[in-house]
């Protein structure tokens, strides 16, 4: 089998090419840079190809591209699928996505795909994988691949594309945008340095997330908040109740501070069977 990945010389494209190399595929990528594609192929041991040659002569196709490149991309390469081929996207948003593959592709079978994990991941094996189908085609395709995966140890969730991309502006959007906010936070204060000398575990847990997040494509990240529906809702909820907990203690209400505290960690417990646990996951994460 032979499997084309677009946007093969990018980091998860080439997580991905080493995955299926390993696994005994045939691997092609392309791009559009032609200087990174040629230093990614040489890293590889593939070959390259332009994105309608890769598509003509590959049995499934990745598209691990930009959101702002996607439809684009979509339509330049559709002309080229044929009827058994398989068409996968890995993009971190799943709606938009999913309805470009639609509008364009009418030969092959799509599906969209969200590996939960990035480049640093050893293997797929405990990784989570979200597949997004639409129709009782898609429905089969993707038995077929949580088939695959789940034989290969991941965890695999199906659900729509909505559902998904609402998740994920929780999951993903917030999250990171918890971490920037607290990045800035801390390099704002000027004192990083020698909070690091005397921090504890969950300040090191903190600033380890905030520079796990700085540390990667700003376009992507970019990306993310600008196009993940409803999170700028989401985010200024987070705002609201950031608000209200700094306004407990700018009034110097401990009581009242506690009593929130409590009410929080009844909730965490209810949705949580694990909560009490997470002490003690925290020194795991931490290695501490």
């Amino acid at each position: 089998m032979k499997v084309a990945i677009i946007g093969g010389y990018g980091k998860m494209g080439e997580w991905l090419a080493r995955f299926l190399l390993k696994e005994g595929k045939q691997v092609v990528i392309s791009g559009r840079d032609q200087g990174k594609l040629r230093e990614a192929a040489g890293r590889l041991g593939v070959e390259s190809a332009t994105n309608q040659e890769a598509v003509k002569q590959s049995d499934a196709v990745i598209l691990s591209i930009p959101i702002d490149k996607f439809e684009q991309i979509v339509s330049d390469i559709a002309p080229y699928t044929s009827p058994q081929q398989l068409i996968f996207d890995v993009t971190s948003i799943k709606a938009g996505p999913v309805d470009i593959m639609h509008k364009y592709i009418k030969k092959g079978s799509v599906l969209g795909v969200h590996p939960m994990f990035g480049p640093g991941a050893d293997g797929i094996a405990g990784q989570r994988f979200v597949l997004t189908p639409i129709g009782k085609a898609e429905e089969e395709t993707a038995g077929r691949v949580r088939k695959y995966l789940e034989g290969k140890g991941a965890r695999v969730a199906v659900m729509s594309p909505a559902e998904h991309d609402e998740l994920m502006a929780i999951v993903l959007g917030l999250s990171h945008f918890i971490a920037l906010v607290t990045g800035d936070t801390l390099t704002g204060l000027g004192k990083l340095k020698q909070a690091r000398e005397v921090s504890g575990t969950t300040y090191r847990l903190l600033l380890t997330i905030a520079e796990s997040v700085a540390s990667e494509d700003p376009e992507f990240y970019s990306s993310l908040q600008m196009n993940l529906p409803g999170l700028d809702k989401i985010e200024r909820f987070f705002a609201e109740k950031a608000g209200q907990w700094l306004d407990l203690v700018n009034k110097k209400e401990g009581r009242q501070f506690a009593d929130k505290m409590t009410e929080m960690k009844k909730r965490l417990a209810e949705a949580d069977p694990d909560f009490k646990e997470a002490y003690r996951e925290l020194y795991g994460l931490t290695g501490k």
